[in-house]
């Protein structure tokens, strides 16, 4: 079971994004004076009272009602649908929603009308689980302030709970609450155990869509050359070679700073969330375009998440060629990925079909490897060999020595090594063991977690 997701909503400029870096407990997210000034989602680990939580910080949610008033941000003006439509994905995506006002403007129109959106959209689920949505009046300084913060009980969203993210007045007693109202959130359906989950993820417009309908040899979603037009994440159930297999389909991740305001900023969160899913994420490169920093940053996402990959390096019958082209493209790949080389590389074309027979194998293959167990005998045999190769530096006169080592888990991989001293483990030499291992069994496509920790009793 993934951890629980609490999504920031709220009208531009009541305090998300400082509330987000209090509650991160670090400066994530930039601030601004400036209505719109967060167009990125930042997503942060959490932790209050011993339960871990993904926060969410978004872009300001502008809603005019139907022609009425102007947008708060200008630019987000040809997005009014989406942006009416980003509440109603925040309340589906998320166990927990935080609804910002600000307590020194008092309810705004604005206010009112996100308020209500989010009502509707509870009242149309009656009888089915539903996020809690807790009502944070932010700035609220001073006394005076918190008693104004009553004000808005109008918008009918419960009791208004008075806050200063800035100085972190009342935070703790917004954690305790939204620690209360999570033990009652709506859980994940339980994933199938037996199928293989893969999430084709990617920036938009590099042909996710269309290599799930190559994959599955029909049009079952919808193929587009405009970015960003798959908004979910499309689930799709095969079975290869009597395996079964989950598809993951989802919208594409644009660089920081270039996703539009409303509807698309949640379908990122999807994607990310479909990357925690996965067993295996194929990660889709544009050819032509060639790897960007963008691709690297989703990679990162991917590793993060300690996910299994393969890149795919799509739209290769656009690419001029000759015999050296795609040793050469692999190598540039290759470079711009050196914290995940040991993933494998395929040139396909989802427009043509070439290639993309290999896809599937080299996925379920990949979750293979993901899944091998090496004999603890057989480890500490490689691991003595490994030190009789390359002894451990020594550290002010102190050296590194390792006891024994284990496996204690799969997906992913991990390994525990019992050792006299954790601080003497430099990375550079946790990298020669992790090489080693890989050497030996391979662990293609997958990442490792070495562990390593002080043996009790005596040397």
């Amino acid at each position: 079971m993934s951890k629980p997701l609490v999504a920031l909503v709220g009208r531009p400029n009541v305090g998300k994004s400082t509330l987000f870096n209090r509650l991160a407990g670090e400066r994530l997210a930039v601030v601004d004076e400036r209505p719109g000034t967060t167009r990125d989602r930042l997503v942060a680990s959490a932790e209050w009272r011993g339960l871990s939580f993904d926060i969410v910080d978004t872009g300001g949610i502008d809603p005019t009602s139907m022609g009425r008033g102007e947008p708060l941000s200008q630019d987000s003006a040809d997005y009014i649908p989406q942006i009416r439509a980003q509440a109603t994905m925040a309340a589906r995506e998320a166990d927990a929603v935080l609804f910002l006002v600000d307590g020194e403007s008092g309810p705004t129109p604005a206010d009112r009308e996100v308020a209500a959106i989010l009502r509707r959209q509870q009242q149309m689920r009656q009888g089915e689980p539903w996020p809690p949505v807790l009502l944070v009046v932010n700035k609220c300084d001073n006394p005076q302030r918190r008693a104004q913060a009553m004000e808005f009980y109008e918008l009918g969203m419960g009791d208004p709970i008075p806050i200063s993210a800035l100085h972190g007045t009342g935070t703790g007693d917004l954690l305790d609450l939204l620690l209360e109202a999570l033990g009652g959130a709506r859980q994940e359906p339980k994933e199938d155990d037996d199928a293989v989950h893969i999430a084709i993820v990617g920036r938009p417009n590099v042909g996710k869509s269309s290599l799930l309908n190559r994959l599955l040899g029909e049009e079952r979603v919808l193929v587009s050359p405009i970015p960003g037009t798959t908004r979910d994440a499309v689930d799709t159930r095969l079975r290869y070679h009597g395996t079964p297999i989950t598809l993951i389909d989802t919208a594409g991740i644009r660089r920081r700073g270039r996703i539009e305001p409303g509807v698309e900023k949640y379908s990122v969160l999807r994607a990310l969330k479909a990357i925690e899913r996965a067993d295996v994420v194929l990660l889709l490169i544009d050819a032509v375009e060639g790897i960007t920093s963008q691709d690297t940053h989703i990679a990162g996402m991917a590793i993060d998440k300690a996910k299994s990959v393969v890149v795919l390096v799509n739209k290769w019958d656009a690419i001029p060629k000759d015999s050296y082209t795609m040793n050469e493209y692999e190598a540039r790949v290759r470079q711009e990925l050196n914290f995940m080389d040991y993933v494998p590389v395929l040139f396909i074309s989802a427009k043509t079909g070439q290639r993309v027979g290999q896809v599937l194998s080299t996925a379920l293959r990949v979750q293979e490897e993901r899944l091998r167990r090496i004999p603890t005998a057989e480890l500490n045999r490689l691991v003595r060999q490994a030190l009789d190769a390359h002894a451990p530096p020594s550290k002010s006169g102190k050296r590194l020595r390792i006891y024994y080592a284990s496996q204690v888990r799969t997906d992913p991989p991990t390994f525990l090594f019992h050792v006299n001293d954790p601080k003497l483990v430099h990375f550079s030499y946790r990298r020669f063991l992790e090489n080693r291992i890989r050497d030996k069994y391979g662990f293609m496509g997958t990442p490792l977690r070495l562990s390593f920790r002080k043996r009790k009793g005596k040397s």
